[in-house]
């Protein structure tokens, strides 16, 4: 079975509900958080759109150390910031899994902190845990939208919000 249609296939369409939550995304609650443990709203919602280019970095590099720096999050304060991060991001992404073979997806990635390390992939398995993440840090923002009474939008389906269901 060829691996790449099916990783630029889910890409496109976690890229085409996100675009969905972040068209909602409400500016004037940037530092709103449910909990004292939780991160904002702000920086939760552009970890999302950051982890969109993570397949383009995965292809690109054989790891992620943080020790050395490799991870600066980014800072954003804005919607149009927070749109543009995840339409950059998602480009350079689609445009690395358009021009990779089977075989590429073959090679290590691991992700460490100096010499220990977190995760060892290969980077089929790497992008796939990518692609995982998108879903589960846009579900904690779905989480903050309903406690802010924002409407969700659907994601697989439709949701209680959704008028025609």
């Amino acid at each position: 079975m060829d691996s790449l249609p099916h990783l630029r296939k889910e890409l496109q369409q976690e890229y085409e509900t996100t675009k969905k939550f972040f068209a909602l995304f409400p500016e004037e609650k940037n530092d709103y958080a449910p909990h004292e443990k939780s991160m904002k709203l702000m920086p939760l919602a552009t970890h999302v759109a950051e982890i969109f280019g993570w397949p383009d970095f995965m292809l690109k590099t054989e790891k992620l150390d943080f020790a050395a720096g490799d991870y600066q999050p980014t800072f954003l304060t804005t919607k149009k910031e927070l749109q543009q991060k995840l339409e950059d991001d998602y480009a350079n992404s689609k445009k690395a899994l358009e021009n990779i073979t089977e075989e590429d997806l073959n090679g290590r990635w691991t992700m460490n902190v100096g010499e220990k390390q977190l995760a060892d992939y290969n980077k089929y398995e790497a992008i796939r845990v990518a692609l995982d993440q998108i879903t589960h840090h846009r579900a904690q923002l779905g989480v903050y939208y309903r406690l802010l009474d924002i409407p969700l939008p659907g994601s697989y389906g439709p949701t209680a919000d959704d008028e025609s269901f």
